[in-house]
């Protein structure tokens, strides 16, 4: 009884350390996959915020006179404004250590003596075009030169003339102007205006050096159209190779990159309903799109699509900005896809055409006076009225992210229909991001189903001949060696995969075909003369190296297949077979494709399945066997009646955890296929998956912004698959254990 005693003692505190030391591994698990949940969350959250715009300071303008025209510097510090005299005055409107709020830092009189201002311009370039009586214009452009004095940072405004301080006139003859467009860049100026006795005009000024450095140009004039009525609205792309010009609901097109002449590209009629009326007009970022708006309250959005008779403008989307009043006017933004439209009564509206959004609407100008701009970088608003000038704060980071633009199809910009695209970089500011997750987790899908394909069949298939009919000698050296394949580094099997396998596959691709003739031919064969030769010939050689007859075999018909492939393409295919599967069969191939992958990733999985299958299987109790042999029933029976059933809920794990490993896998996916977020079934095109493309796409974007954002959501989006995966796969393992428990 003391012997019992002490002995009892120390394995009970072992038993209650263990179970303690185990439970707290469990929850310490579970509470970091909720604390990962989390941050996802926590990381995803933004982007699916609402827009908000909020005041954040207001001055006193010291000027007479009407305000014309507004903005701010980029770090929203200074305001300006213009005034209908022609002065352009700066006012500090965020407070700093040099100077208050509201204090006035300079004015200029941007008009010479005489001049007097009939209309100005603000193009998207932040430079502000004034047109005077007698039909001559001047471009003047706010400046903000930082200084630094020690630890002190200066912000001094100015007051720069890209064109030169002297008026232009727009007309070779002089006339009067009555609309104007103008667009500008560093080499090049292009005006197309409307002349008091109805000419309409196109202008260039070009450059002889740089408009940065030198104003200096030479002009060159060309009449598009005479006897024009009057114009509704007319503008410009900053690219300089269209013009638009809307008259009475009808925009004609103009192509105005020839030298010698200006033709008409096209003409449409944005308006469907006959009784609506255009109201306003603007180019969308990227002046890939023109919108329109109506006297119904409505935006229309429209480009320019593929149809059957070439490139022809077509109505894509629309916008309820007001029920009741018209569209006076729309604000795109610089660099992104949003707008901000404007009615009489003030009512302001901001939208995002891509998503289809409606991100902001509100009350904000006053309706005797609709002086509004958008700080460049998008984050804050200029308003003008009651003698004042009020700064804005908009948040709208993320305006191109709802769950549409994610899920659905959407119609980008230059492409024929609606599709699933993800390409979230371009070398162009006027690139319009497309993330939809569709491509990348379709590619996920992809990638897991062939690879599953591949590895299913053999991994069980080995895990039921070694558990069941393998020769306990051969097993214990079989088993270990297919299990030491699981640490081979995945890296170096998408190198393999990329660099060697996808080049030899497409140069011996009917190989490919005839192998799955071949393996499964000889294998039947090799059985099958076995099976036929006498005992005392197959007693000759031990039971356990039985099963290695048939490898010589198999690589004699492998061998024999890569022969056969250039004879095969040869008289088959025209001697290529690749260009065959692409011309006369229309299916493109990519030389890394679902084919390599599924390869590549079914040698990563293969280990994974066999391991969990065969210790299920061998784990068969053996009186289950014995007692269903000893009834007679033969081995295959057994196998299939008793062994395969209660075996079940541990192979159904087994093929969900490599299910599990080939929905995660990165590096292969990564190095193996041409990582194109394609839908496409096809065996012979690549894919990219949502692992692979945040390895690929991570390190580059910008910490905080959608792109970084959307990668975190495609991380959660994979989080929940597996997640979902795994729960299924215990729920019917404990459904198949309870149900075949009683065996």
């Amino acid at each position: 009884m003391t012997i019992f005693a002490k002995t009892f003692e120390p394995r009970q505190l072992k038993n209650s350390l263990a179970r303690w030391l185990i439970s707290a591994g469990g929850v310490s698990v579970l509470f970091t996959l909720v604390l990962i949940f989390m941050y996802l969350v926590y990381v995803i959250k933004p982007i699916f915020e609402s827009a908000s715009i909020e005041p954040e300071s207001t001055i006193q303008l010291v000027e007479n006179g009407n305000t014309v025209a507004v903005g701010v510097d980029e770090l929203k510090e200074i305001g300006y404004q213009i005034n209908e005299q022609g002065e352009m005055s700066f006012y500090q409107v965020q407070a700093s250590e040099q100077h208050e709020v509201g204090e006035k830092l300079l004015t200029e009189a941007i008009l010479s003596e005489g001049e007097t201002l009939q209309e100005i311009q603000a193009t998207t370039s932040n430079q502000y075009i004034l047109l005077t009586t007698d039909g001559a214009i001047k471009v003047v452009e706010p400046s903000f030169v930082v200084s630094f004095e020690g630890d002190e940072r200066f912000m001094n405004p100015a007051v720069r003339y890209p064109l030169g301080e002297d008026a232009i006139y727009i007309d070779e003859d002089e006339s009067t102007i009555t609309d104007f467009s103008f667009v500008m860049n560093e080499e090049k100026a292009v005006i197309i205006a409307l002349t008091e006795d109805n000419r309409l005009i196109k202008t260039s000024l070009i450059a002889e050096d740089d408009f940065n450095y030198d104003p200096e140009f030479s002009a060159e004039y060309q009449l598009i159209q005479e006897d024009f009525d009057a114009i509704d609205f007319m503008e410009v792309t900053p690219d300089m190779t269209l013009g638009f010009v809307a008259v009475d609901n009808q925009v004609s097109v103009f192509e105005l990159d020839d030298d010698w002449d200006v033709p008409l590209k096209g003409q449409f009629n944005p308006v469907i309903e006959e009784q609506a009326e255009i109201t306003a007009m603007a180019l969308l970022s990227g002046s890939s799109s023109v919108l329109f708006g109506t006297d119904e309250g409505d935006v229309l959005q429209w480009f320019e699509v593929a149809g059957k008779e070439g490139r022809e403008f077509q109505q894509i989307r629309s916008f309820k900005a007001s029920d009741d009043e018209a569209i006076t006017k729309i604000y795109p933004e610089l660099y992104r896809k949003s707008f901000f439209t404007s009615t009489p009564s003030g009512q302001v509206g901001l939208f995002y055409t891509t998503s289809e959004a409606e991100l902001w609407q509100g009350k904000m100008l006053d309706s005797d006076q609709q002086i509004m701009a958008i700080a460049p970088r998008a984050n804050g608003l200029m308003l003008a009225s009651d003698g004042q000038l009020e700064l804005l704060t908009v948040h709208n980071e993320h305006p191109e992210v709802t769950w549409s633009a994610l899920w659905q199809e959407v119609w980008y910009e230059g492409y024929p229909e609606p599709a699933y695209i993800w390409q979230s970089t371009s070398g162009s500011d006027d690139f319009e991001a497309k993330f939809s997750l569709m491509p990348i987790s379709f590619g996920t899908m992809k990638a897991a189903f062939y690879a599953m394909m591949f590895a299913v069949p053999i991994a069980l298939a080995a895990a039921i001949y070694t558990a069941y009919f393998m020769p306990p000698v051969m097993r214990r050296t079989v088993k270990p060696t297919i299990e030491l394949m699981e640490a081979l580094p995945t890296v170096i099997l998408g190198f393999l995969a990329g660099l060697w396998l996808a080049p030899l596959i497409e140069e011996y691709l009917p190989a490919v075909f005839l192998l799955l003739i071949f393996l499964p031919l000889a294998t039947f064969i090799t059985a099958f003369a076995w099976y036929k030769l006498p005992k005392n010939i197959k007693v000759m050689l031990p039971e356990a190296f039985a099963p290695i007859i048939v490898l010589p075999i198999l690589i004699l018909a492998a061998m024999l297949a890569f022969q056969l492939s250039p004879i095969v393409e040869a008289n088959m295919f025209g001697g290529d077979m690749r260009k065959y599967i692409t011309n006369d069969l229309g299916i493109d191939f990519d030389q890394r494709n679902a084919l390599v992958v599924g390869i590549a990733m079914g040698f990563a999985v293969i280990p994974t399945i066999f391991s969990m299958a065969e210790d299920a299987i061998f784990s068969v109790p053996k009186h289950l066997t014995s007692g269903s042999l000893a009834l007679g029933a033969t081995q295959w029976q057994t196998l299939v009646k008793v062994v395969l059933l209660t075996a079940s809920p541990g192979i159904f794990s087994a093929v969900m955890m490599g299910l599990g490993r080939a929905v995660g896998e990165t590096m292969i996916v990564l190095m193996a296929t041409g990582n194109t977020p394609v839908i496409d079934w096809s065996i012979f095109q690549g894919m990219r998956t949502l692992s692979a493309n945040i390895a690929v796409e991570m390190p580059e974007s910008e910490v905080g912004s959608s792109h970084y954002r959307i990668l975190f959501l495609a991380a959660f989006v994979l989080f929940v698959f597996t997640f979902v995966f795994n729960t299924l796969a215990e729920f019917v393992r404990q459904r198949l254990r309870e149900k075949y428990s009683s065996l």
